[in-house]
């Protein structure tokens, strides 16, 4: 547990200072690629992960097998790892926490998306669970880093295009004052709502590289966080592709 904790504060550390840039890892080698890089910590994409194992996004995966391929990565490499835990499996705060610690996790992104029902958690009752997590990780002595992610931008929503980034504040403050070390707001592609987020938001934002957004701008507007889901391991699986085609051809 001391080194746990010992990786936590080093993550939470992480949020503070130069922006952090995440190319998300989905199984030991590309792990392995990303720590040998110089990359500080390691991200998981569930996404990726999902369809490594051949489900589908969205906790369409057993979350035992999520939390295996995850280990795998915690277990490659000696920097921090954050896993990319969905919307938790409907897991009671203690349990997540405890299984993510089990795997050597010492950081998580949890999603506000209802993959059960459609469209978005309830915010406050989400804030309720963030709080369950925030204060079973105190109890177990290691600050887990809480990437709350805000889903208001995802067509899945259902939320009208004009009320996205006015939710996505409301929820984002909601998820912090809950205890969330960071907030996520998925696919935005704006530079000026990613601003107004980063000016509106106490705290850590995570944001996305797009085609207004490279990693300069989004350095210069203060995002803390970045990350890329799962494009390099769609970009690697489309390379394959089109290598195996050729000897077809």
């Amino acid at each position: 547990m001391t080194d746990l904790k010992d990786r936590a504060e080093r993550l939470r550390e992480l949020h503070g200072g130069e922006m952090l840039v995440l190319p998300n890892a989905w199984d030991a080698a590309s792990a392995a690629v990303v720590a040998e890089a110089g990359f500080p910590a390691v991200a998981t994409a569930s996404n990726a992960i999902a369809a490594m194992l051949g489900y589908p996004d969205g906790e369409g995966a057993p979350w035992q097998e999520m939390f295996a391929a995850a280990g795998r990565v915690a277990r490659a490499v000696s920097v921090p790892v954050t896993v990319d835990a969905e919307a938790g499996y409907l897991m009671q705060p203690r349990e997540l926490v405890d299984r993510l610690l089990e795997i050597g996790a010492v950081g998580c992104n949890l999603e506000d998306s209802d993959h059960r029902a459609g469209g978005l958690a309830d915010a406050e009752k989400h804030a309720e669970w963030l709080a369950g997590v925030r204060s079973a990780a105190g109890d177990a002595d290691v600050p887990i880093v809480i990437n709350a992610r805000v889903d208001t931008f995802l067509p899945s929503s259902g939320i009208p295009e004009p009320e996205r980034l006015p939710e996505a504040i409301r929820r984002g403050r909601l998820y912090r004052e809950a205890g969330a070390d960071c907030i996520y707001p998925i696919a935005v592609r704006s530079k000026a709502d990613i601003a107004e987020l980063v000016a509106e938001l106490p705290g850590p934002v995570n944001g996305n590289t797009g085609e207004e957004l490279d990693l300069a701008t989004l350095r210069g507007l203060g995002v803390a966080r970045v990350s890329y889901g799962p494009r390099f391991y769609h970009a690697g699986i489309a390379g394959f592709r089109a290598a195996v085609q050729e000897l077809r051809a």
